[in-house]
């Protein structure tokens, strides 16, 4: 991936899902240093550190209180947050001086949900703050992520917070307010796509076919669909009606799916979901402004 030879250290809290895809991705794309944090180790980050002993590292939150360790992070490095959003304020008090002592100011990327640049800010001032909404498909390489960073951002920030998130797929930087719609969008969206594979699988199987062929099928149906929009950069509509032959077989569907309205259905699920990650916002802002 293009900037991925110029990351610096990056250091990563958190090694759930997310974490742990983030991980993997840069350390099978790029040449950084990777440090982890995290309460425990894990097997997987024992197989990891086994496979990359040179670049990879893992602390474990006992043995840096027991040690007392700080690594001063500088400009040139990255803190990513990836706890889950009830365990940050408890995640950073701990990690924050180990990485930020002596005014240590990374960029430092967040991955929560619903949770603004300007309260992160609060808790790193002088830092170049990044909010990234990655999905689900970053553990398969194949995320969408959309992410948006602070005013004082530099263009080669930028450029580092957008590479990062390109070691485990596709990467866009928007105006911060849309990432609630991203939310919706992208960051929800895999969860529609899955009930839309499985209705096509059912439909099959009460057609005749065994459950497995169906359900591989589907997907593949779908992911060739998907490919064929990314690598023509044709409109979808275009695309549906190169498969629609009059009086045939899709054109009777796709009546079917406009009778029971699947576009405003699905439209109505991204503006639900849109909605609702603006309320969690502003719960957790308000929880914040509370401690």
């Amino acid at each position: 991936m293009n900037g991925t030879s110029a990351l610096g250290r990056i250091v990563v809290i958190g090694f759930g899902n997310m974490g742990r895809a983030l991980v993997k991705g840069l350390l099978v794309s790029s040449s950084c240093e990777v440090i982890v944090c995290d309460r425990y180790k894990s097997p997987e980050a024992d197989e990891l550190q086994a496979t990359y002993p040179n670049r990879m590292k893992f602390l474990i939150s006992a043995q840096v209180q027991r040690d007392g360790i700080e690594l001063p992070l500088t400009p040139a490095d990255t803190l990513i947050i990836c706890t889950k959003p009830q365990n940050f304020q408890d995640a950073i008090q701990f990690w924050k001086p180990v990485f930020c002592s002596g005014g240590g100011t990374p960029l430092v990327i967040s991955i929560l949900a619903g949770t603004p640049i300007e309260q992160i800010q609060r808790v790193f001032p002088g830092c170049v703050v990044t909010r990234a909404m990655p999905n689900i498909a970053a553990t398969v390489d194949c995320a969408a992520t959309a992410l948006c960073l602070s005013l004082n951002a530099a263009d080669n920030e930028v450029q580092r917070a957008k590479a990062i998130f390109e070691a485990v797929g596709k990467a866009w930087v928007v105006p911060e307010e849309l990432m609630n719609a991203v939310t919706g969008l992208s960051g929800s969206g895999p969860a529609y796509i899955y009930m839309v594979i499985e209705a096509l699988s059912d439909g099959g199987v009460k057609m005749g076919m065994p459950r497995q062929l169906a359900l591989e099928l589907a997907s593949q149906t779908v992911l060739g669909a998907a490919k064929l929009v990314q690598e023509t950069g044709l409109h979808p509509a275009v695309l549906r009606d190169q498969v629609t032959t009059p009086g045939g077989t899709t054109i009777s569907a796709i009546h079917e799916l406009e009778r029971h309205g699947l576009r405003p259905m699905l439209i109505s699920a991204v503006v639900t979901a849109t909605k609702k990650s603006r309320l969690l916002a502003k719960a957790a802002e308000k929880k914040i402004n509370k401690q």
